[in-house]
């Protein structure tokens, strides 16, 4: 959260929860609405963070930002799927953290 805070991004919220999916966070940037999923590794042995976001995942997410967008009355408004990837030590200290903006595209779908 500090890290998008220090980018200038504005809080929205937090675990958002809504039709059995959750989001990590969504920010406010610029015009834009960001649905932010975080995902953490201590190594690499099952590859890189970013690669636990996988279609399925993205069809989760997107969902659930519709969900939002809908509540929200923001569904013309401009949004964005980014990932943060986290890798920490084994000692569980940061080593890199790299947010990917665009990650993905909203995904359609019925298979969840």
């Amino acid at each position: 959260m500090k890290h998008l805070k220090a980018r200038g991004c504005e809080i929205l919220a937090r675990n958002y929860r809504a039709l059995r999916g959750e989001i990590d966070i969504i920010v406010r940037d610029g015009e834009f609405t960001v649905f932010v999923e975080v995902k953490t590794r201590r190594n690499l042995k099952f590859g890189l963070p970013q690669a636990a976001v996988t279609l399925q995942k993205q069809r989760q997410i997107s969902k659930v930002a519709l969900a939002y967008l809908q509540a929200q009355n923001l569904l013309d408004a401009p949004c964005r799927f980014d990932v943060i990837a986290i890798h920490l030590s084994p000692q569980l200290e940061l080593l890199k953290l790299e947010q990917i903006e665009s990650a993905f595209a909203f995904q359609a779908g019925n298979r969840f």
